[in-house]
């Protein structure tokens, strides 16, 4: 077999046997001709599109037909990204609206009702979402976050564990009264749930018309900051006496709920394009869970390596999805290196916060600081989660989310990870 470009094989009988030129049969729509090649065979010929030409055809259909996105972003091409975001993860306005009310509500109704007439001096001070819903990178369809109650006039973190129990059923009490006494522009439903040896408060709110629903764990949380400025560094003995506690009982990151004003603030002023590439990733996150199951890391991990890929990659409110798309997944490859921290909240300064900062940076690979809390890994302590996923990115990196219209990946941002 030979290949020419754009010519005849001078040979007659096969003149007489090959199609019409393809160059005559073929218009011009693009403003140059359409070079073939001419592939010899045993019978026949064969006349193969070059690929810039199949590439620039599939373009013109593609503006024709619009996005092709029923497969989901595995098989999006990188233009279509943006739009499936759009289409299929962004969640609905009015819901959001519709949830923001009902917690102003649960706010006004707990702080002004529960506990009242109980022996000891707990009250509710405020009321947060946490999670996703907090964050304000929720999912379209189902999402999961954290209703925190919290509560003062306790004297530590472990007040708050002993007198949980006992917390908690008050509010769902206050909760059920609350939910038979308003009509809310959604539906209003509360749970119990079992953890180990614990009990759990569950709230849904949901909407059947807009096809969303939101799942909060309600949440218990020592009100240790107060009226402190959010958008200051707390001061540092309020770390101090968090490790101090944390440590002695054994409680490392079982206290990050008391942070949720931090956390939420760690993410309010974030680009909206960056809250809709964390939401592609806790897509692409759910799409794993649902063919491996579990051990997987937290979700949460992912976001926040969400937004440390962008701040040391980008940091501009306009980018390129894809390349972000591209660098998580990246990361995610090389968990084995990633050593991530930010010191917005607490930093080095104070000498106990400092000893304990190094230990911890000091672990076994991952080790991803929650930004509010110094004591909790988000990453996790089990690389068998991270080993698992490793493996899921692998493969999303040779997908047509990422590429060119030449099938080479879109660039990736420089982020640096830690080589030792």
């Amino acid at each position: 077999m030979f290949v020419t470009w754009g010519t005849k094989v001078q040979e007659q009988s096969r003149e007489q046997s090959a199609p019409e030129d393809p160059k005559k049969a073929q218009t011009c729509k693009y403003g140059r001709p359409h070079p073939v090649l001419e592939i010899e065979t045993e019978k026949a010929y064969a006349w193969v599109q070059p690929a810039w030409m199949t590439q620039e055809l599939q373009s013109a259909e593609a503006k024709l037909q619009g996005p092709r996105m029923g497969q989901g972003p595995s098989s999006a091409q990188t233009w279509e990204l943006d739009d499936f975001i759009k289409d299929h993860l962004q969640p609905d306005t009015t819901f959001r609206k519709d949830v923001r009310v009902v917690i102003n509500a649960v706010y006004t109704f707990l702080k002004e009702r529960c506990f009242q007439g109980t022996p000891h001096p707990v009250r509710v001070s405020k009321v947060m979402k946490g999670g996703s819903s907090g964050k304000g990178d929720m999912l379209k369809g189902r999402s999961d976050g954290d209703l925190v109650v919290f509560l003062n006039n306790l004297t530590s973190f472990e007040d708050q564990l002993n007198q949980r129990g006992e917390f908690l059923k008050e509010i769902e009490k206050e909760l059920c009264q609350l939910q038979g006494e308003q009509n809310f522009p959604v539906k209003f439903e509360v749970f119990r749930s079992w953890g180990i040896n614990s009990l759990g408060l569950i709230l849904r709110l949901s909407s059947s018309d807009l096809q969303q629903e939101v799942e909060f764990d309600v949440l218990l949380a020592y009100d240790v900051l107060g009226d402190v400025n959010i958008y200051n560094k707390p001061n540092p003995q309020i770390y101090s006496s968090l490790i101090r506690e944390c440590t002695s009982l054994g409680l490392e990151g079982k206290f990050s709920a008391c942070f949720t004003e931090l956390q939420g603030t760690f993410m309010k002023n974030r680009p909206p394009k960056l809250k809709n590439l964390i939401r592609l990733v806790k897509h692409w996150y759910q799409l794993c869970k649902e063919k491996l199951g579990k051990p997987l890391p937290p979700q949460y991990a992912l976001e926040l390596l969400t937004i440390y890929a962008w701040e040391r990659g980008s940091g501009f409110p306009d980018f390129n999805t894809a390349e972000g798309f591209r660098t998580v997944l990246e990361l995610v490859t090389k968990y084995r290196q990633l050593r991530i921290y930010w010191t917005v909240y607490y930093d080095f300064q104070d000498q106990e916060v400092s000893n304990y900062l190094h230990r911890q940076l000091s672990g076994a690979r991952p080790v991803i600081l929650d930004p509010a809390d110094p004591t909790w890994n988000v990453a996790g302590s089990n690389p068998e989660c991270w080993c698992r996923l490793e493996g899921e990115a692998t493969v999303w990196l040779q997908y047509p989310c990422i590429k060119n219209w030449d099938s080479s990946r879109v660039r990736s941002w420089d982020v640096p990870v830690d080589e030792n």
